[in-house]
């Protein structure tokens, strides 16, 4: 017992910074009853269904505790029109509930509920997906890069925010990574072929999890069949289709279940395995997103390309400025690949899984309806995508911090500007969470409003009673200093260069950081749509001052 407190100790000592980020997603919970966030409540009044009522339909279990929206309908028949992966997992959670509690929970009583379910299927997922994204990023750049890139990805990106709700997006990205974690340890010769089952184990329950993780299930599938073929010298091509043939079996073996776990819910519940609640859905108003195209995806649109990357109020690259780095970063990735080394044909295998993957996802969000990512931190549906881009990001970092010019220095500044502005506008953000559609910004125009008011986020200590702000500032006080420690250890520490080498680097972090705040200042409106969206916030907030 005393070796492993040395243990904890000394890795809390050395990822201080991954400590304060863990503290952050532990503490924070950011819900409001009265909202009844339908995203949420539909999964988790089909876990009560599962156990108070043995059925996966929700008539009983709306009567008994309350409707809830994102319904479809099937022969008067309500379900949840989402995968159905959560719903089932956070039945045993609610069992317990119960079995210590008094009885069914009522109808005013899911605050318990959530805060259980969200903390073993989305937070803690989160924590123990970041030790392996860590671990990734080690292999391929300097240790402070790959922390504060982690740290980046943990409080400046969509994985913090769907972290903290009820919902699979993030969920989705912990399984899709892992599942490529796996393949990259098996390519390396680090783990043996049974890790496959593993892998396919991690890519079905991603697809019952989120039916839009086939993308990234697609992108796994061509990145694992070319690293097996890429396991044994050219001149073994039998040796290789048989590393292939095995690994499709193991890993076809380790999806099966959830695949036949999809199609017989499927089957139960609108009457075939291959259709899902999308078809049936219960509100009319979100029936036209599904139609047209592939499920309702058609051709992109310029205007849900842009408004997907670069909206002032949701945009992937607005909130996540960081991310804007991997394009770069993608073509240094693509450089260092073309040589025919180990080393450099495992490049050239991350470099094809990312640029496939972010095509693929920047098609499906230019050619879906933008409108449907309503109410939410960002394009809730790219969350999968971003632990992809880590790698180039993070090597384009990495390659600066190793030059000493004055203009890479200052390229070193901006970059890290980028960070830590990405930490601190999204983890804002994220410690409000819903965002309605008619605010101009959601930092300026919402969050920091709020927060100036005294409406400050709702944490584990509200839960306990104590009032804010004392129980909310501690998170906001959190992101600031984490925001500022990501830049600092992107810009200078562990370096050993001179005081003149890094002040070039700090005032171009310092003038970078200070441009975007500013930007996203002045896009901000300040109107009857932001007093709108603080006002209706304020009404519901769990926590008011």
């Amino acid at each position: 017992m005393a070796a492993l407190s040395n243990r904890l100790l000394r890795a809390v000592s050395e990822n201080r910074l991954l400590t304060l980020v863990a503290a952050v997603y532990l503490f924070a919970f950011p819900y409001h009853p009265a909202l009844r966030s339908p995203n949420e409540l539909c999964r988790l009044w089909q876990a009560r269904a599962l156990v108070e009522h043995r059925t996966i339909q929700l008539n009983e279990a709306m009567r008994d505790f309350g409707s809830v929206g994102d319904l479809s309908v099937k022969d008067g028949r309500y379900y949840p029109s989402k995968a159905p992966l959560l719903s089932f997992l956070a039945a045993p959670i609610y069992a317990i509930q119960k079995a210590f509690g008094t009885g069914a929970l009522g109808p005013g009583g899911e605050v318990p509920q959530v805060f259980w379910s969200r903390l073993f299927l989305t937070v803690l997922p989160t924590l123990a997906a970041l030790v392996l994204i860590r671990r990734f990023l080690c292999a391929h750049c300097s240790r402070e890069v790959a922390e504060g890139m982690t740290a980046t990805y943990a409080l400046g990106s969509l994985a913090f925010s769907y972290s903290l709700l009820f919902m699979s997006h993030q969920t989705t990205a912990v399984l899709l990574f892992c599942g490529f974690y796996g393949l990259w340890r098996i390519a390396r010769g680090e783990w043996r072929e049974r890790g496959y089952l593993a892998v396919g184990a991690c890519a079905g329950a991603a697809i019952a999890a989120e039916y839009t993780a086939a993308l990234g299930v697609a992108g796994l599938l061509a990145y694992g069949a070319h690293r097996a073929l890429r396991a044994t010298s050219p001149d073994r091509s039998r040796g290789r289709w048989t590393v292939l043939a095995r690994g499709a079996f193991l890993a076809a073996a380790g999806a099966l279940p959830f695949v036949a776990f999809l199609g017989i819910y499927h089957q139960a519940a609108f009457g075939h395995p291959l259709e899902s609640g999308y078809k049936y859905l219960a509100d009319a108003g979100y029936q036209p997103w599904h139609l047209g195209g592939f499920l309702g995806i058609r051709l992109p649109e310029p205007r849900a390309f842009a408004l997907s990357f670069f909206s002032p109020l949701r945009g992937l690259f607005t909130l996540s400025p960081f991310l804007l780095i991997s394009l770069p970063g993608l073509w240094l990735l693509f450089r260092d690949s073309r040589g025919d080394s180990p080393a450099e044909r495992e490049l050239r295998g991350l470099f094809w899984l990312s640029a496939v993957l972010l095509a693929s996802y920047a098609y499906f969000t230019s050619s879906f309806s933008y409108e449907s990512w309503g109410w939410t931190t960002g394009p809730r549906h790219l969350t999968p995508l971003v632990p992809f881009l880590l790698l180039p990001a993070a090597r384009f970092l990495d390659r600066l911090r190793g030059e000493s010019s004055l203009e890479r220095r200052m390229g070193l500044g901006l970059l890290a500007a980028a960070c830590a502005g990405s930490v601190l506008v999204t983890g804002m953000v994220s410690l409000v969470d819903y965002v309605p559609d008619v605010a101009s910004n959601a930092l300026f125009g919402l969050a920091v409003p709020l927060f100036r008011e005294g409406y400050l986020p709702p944490s584990v200590l509200s839960l306990m009673g104590l009032p804010n702000p004392w129980s909310g500032a501690p998170l906001v006080l959190a992101v600031m200093v984490a925001a500022g420690w990501v830049g600092w250890k992107l810009v200078g520490e562990g370096r050993e260069a001179a005081r003149g080498q890094l002040a070039p680097a700090a005032w171009a972090a310092v003038l970078a950081f200070s441009v975007y705040l500013g930007l996203l200042a002045a896009a901000t409106r300040g109107d009857s749509g932001d007093l709108g969206a603080q006002a209706h916030l304020k009404s519901v907030w769990s926590a008011p001052p």
